[in-house]
């Protein structure tokens, strides 16, 4: 669009410093910057895998942050996942009346699935977990797993224990 003719002298001089500040930017930026950025929006954000809270140094502050928020950012895609699939099981039954006891079988089963996991996982830990805490109920229920079977599966009986009658 071309510019309209100046109306004085002085803006001119304005038009005439502002082009020469301003193109040189310009002609850059629409020539070397813009051909050469990744373009995506930015809710598809990938974020590099970084180390996890056990493979951290003892003093590694740094590592330490990274590795929380990582532990965040899989806790939302988590509950993303999980209300994804609480959505579909409930839409199955909206549609499915009556029959949806039957035909959203599968759903139930996988969202119960899915849910069961992100227990295991993130259940228990309060509002301010960490990756820290979430490693050391991992650590903690291994060691139960163990000693004594998966949970919820009881206490197994050690073998030098007599059974009570």
């Amino acid at each position: 669009m071309p510019e309209a003719p100046a109306r004085n002298p002085l803006e001119s001089f304005t038009n005439a410093v502002s082009a020469m500040i301003d193109g040189p930017v310009t002609w850059f930026r629409e020539s070397v910057v813009e051909p050469n950025r990744k373009n995506y929006p930015w809710y598809h954000q990938q974020f590099r895998r970084v180390p996890s809270i056990d493979q951290c140094y003892t003093d590694d502050a740094v590592c330490f942050f990274e590795a929380n928020n990582q532990f965040k950012r899989d806790k939302m895609v988590d509950n993303e996942i999980l209300n994804i699939l609480r959505q579909r099981f409930e839409d199955c039954v909206m549609y499915e009346q009556p029959d949806h006891e039957r035909k959203c079988r599968a759903l139930l089963d996988q969202y119960e699935k899915g849910a069961e996991n992100w227990f295991i996982k993130y259940g228990d830990l309060g509002g301010y977990a960490n990756a820290k805490t979430a490693y050391m109920k991992q650590k903690h229920r291994m060691v139960w797993e163990r000693r004594h079977g998966p949970v919820g599966t009881g206490m197994k009986q050690s073998d030098d224990a007599a059974p009570e009658h």
